[in-house]
């Protein structure tokens, strides 16, 4: 028993340590259990789990240690004073992930609807400040309704502080947003500026302006979930990388995320010891890409063969799905895969395209996470959409990625690699360290029929037999620069590889690349195109 005594201001009776340490465990099981049964169930009720629940699947058992568990708002007004629970509506603090130190924010929606008020915004400050001073990532868990319109304008510049450290974060420490409730007006921005995104069908909402205001403003009448869901989102704005029909899927796909990504950008991302032979022959890929570069199939099948045990974490899989952007391990090492579709759209660049890759792109170079380009591209879409919608300033925006990256960089045209787009999907002219192609591969300006029609338009044109001499030309054209060593004779391609080596071929690249070191000029920053 403690012997330690305290007399408490006012003369009351002395208080021993043993009564102050139950005082405590018994408010901290109260600020644990949450504000009320009701609320609780209220919660369950619309599908969700509470904020305890999730942080608990988040984090490895037993290794969540919350910070200002008992932190009250001071506002006045509005009945705000008589209402003053623990924790103010957000739950933060750091734990463990597969062993790694991981920081989490987590609003709790049965307190003030998860609502942000200046404390409950302090709270989120601290953290990400700690995270950032730890070098660890940070994971926000959000389920709020916006700013606390009870404490007006101190809630606003709460959310202030949150995006000006997303931003002072970026490219230093992986932040990622979970959407696992409302997310709308301010409260949405924070997610847009995290570096992945991942939503719940049925439960989660993200928009600036709700369906009501839509409908005032346009006449539209949409829904929630029509508006702003886990499938709009992910399938047609862009905004959420992945969405799931669960939550608790979706917070195990966090933590395996996680385990391809390093602690900050000062670290190499986590290693495995590889287990996959790294010479394993990838036989199957001579007959799974048909030599007809006319000929559909499915990238992923590529990617499969050549990953350590066929595993990749997909990223964007819904959105844009003419290009591949996946996370994966060859001989044990992280490396950022970025394919095109042959199955979708024929595997041609477009605005969405463009836009997915850069990201990903941008995103592996900030965590030093090298790149690997499987290439089989037959241009740019073209259409008057495209051109009007800026698929010049879109498709520059992968260029920049790929011009500004200093990971190791190997690229690999599996066929055609024609035009612009050829030079953009990280060609040796942009820098590409290793530039790979198969016996298969046709780079060129266009394709041979098109080239023969523009060169040739008017032989083609004056001959009594115009079909005859359009196929010579073509296949003239064909011979003379689009045979599968035209490139190699220029040293634009390093190596034509035998397409059942290309798992070794490249492991064997990335070794080498390991200690890769490519200082960028000094400067404040670029002025990357928007």
């Amino acid at each position: 028993m403690s012997t330690v005594e305290e007399r408490p201001a006012g003369g009351s009776l002395p208080v021993t340590m043993d009564a102050r340490v139950a005082e405590l465990a018994e408010l901290r099981e109260r600020v644990l259990a949450g504000p009320s049964q009701r609320a609780t169930e209220a919660q369950k009720g619309k599908g969700k789990l509470t904020v305890r629940e999730r942080l608990e699947l988040l984090f490895d058992k037993g290794t969540f240690a919350e910070t200002e568990a008992f932190r009250r708002h001071r506002a006045t007004g509005f009945g705000l004073e008589d209402r003053k629970p623990h924790s103010d509506g957000v739950v933060t603090g750091w734990g463990q992930i597969d062993g790694r130190t991981v920081f989490a924010y987590a609003h709790d929606f049965r307190i003030f609807g998860g609502a942000l008020g200046e404390a409950h915004a302090q709270k989120i400050h601290k953290l990400m400040d700690l995270a950032e001073t730890a070098g660890a990532p940070v994971v926000g868990l959000c389920d709020g309704a916006g700013a606390r319109i009870q404490e007006g304008v101190t809630a606003l510049a709460g959310y202030g502080g949150i995006f000006q450290r997303n931003v002072r974060n970026s490219g230093v420490i992986p932040q990622i947003s979970v959407i696992m409730g409302p997310c709308a007006g301010g409260a949405a921005y924070s997610p847009a500026l995290t570096d992945f995104v991942f939503m719940v069908r049925g439960t989660s909402q993200m928009f600036i302006t709700g369906p009501d205001v839509v409908q005032a403003v346009t006449g539209e009448q949409i829904t929630q979930e029509g508006l702003g869901g886990a499938d709009v989102h992910a399938g047609t704005s862009g905004v959420a990388h992945f969405a799931y029909d669960d939550e608790e899927q979706c917070l195990e796909d966090v933590r395996h995320l996680l385990s391809y990504l390093p602690a900050n950008n000062r670290e190499l991302p986590p290693a495995e010891v590889p287990d996959d032979p790294a010479d394993r022959r990838t036989e199957a890929l001579l007959t799974l890409v048909p030599a007809d570069p006319n000929r559909a199939y499915d990238m992923r099948r590529v990617i499969e063969e050549i990953a350590d045990h066929g595993e990749y974490f997909e990223v964007h899989e819904r959105w844009a799905p003419n290009i591949i952007c996946a996370l994966t391990r060859l001989g044990g090492q992280v490396v950022g895969i970025v394919a095109n579709q042959p199955q979708s759209m024929a595997g041609v660049l477009d605005i969405e395209s463009s836009e997915k890759a850069a990201r990903f792109v941008q995103t592996c170079d900030s965590f030093n996470i090298p790149l690997v380009s499987l290439v089989d591209v037959p241009g740019f879409l073209p259409g008057v959409d495209q051109e009007h919608n800026g698929v010049i300033r879109h498709g520059a925006k992968l260029l920049y990625a790929y011009c500004n990256a200093t990971v190791p960089r190997i690229s690999l045209v599996l066929r055609k690699a024609y035009g612009g787009a050829y030079i953009v999907m990280d060609s040796r002219s942009i820098g590409a360290n290793i530039a790979l192609a198969w016996p298969t591969n046709e780079i060129a300006v266009m394709g041979a029929e098109g080239a023969a029609n523009v060169v040739f338009r008017r032989e083609i044109a004056a001959s009594d037999d115009p079909e005859a001499v359009r196929k010579a030309r073509i296949d003239e054209y064909r011979d003379e620069l689009m045979h599968p060593y035209y490139a190699a004779e220029r040293g634009l391609v390093d190596d034509v590889v035998d397409p059942a080596e290309t798992r070794s071929v490249l492991i064997g690249a990335l070794r080498m690349l390991r200690d890769k070191h490519a200082p960028l000029p000094t400067r404040k920053h670029g002025n990357q195109p928007q």
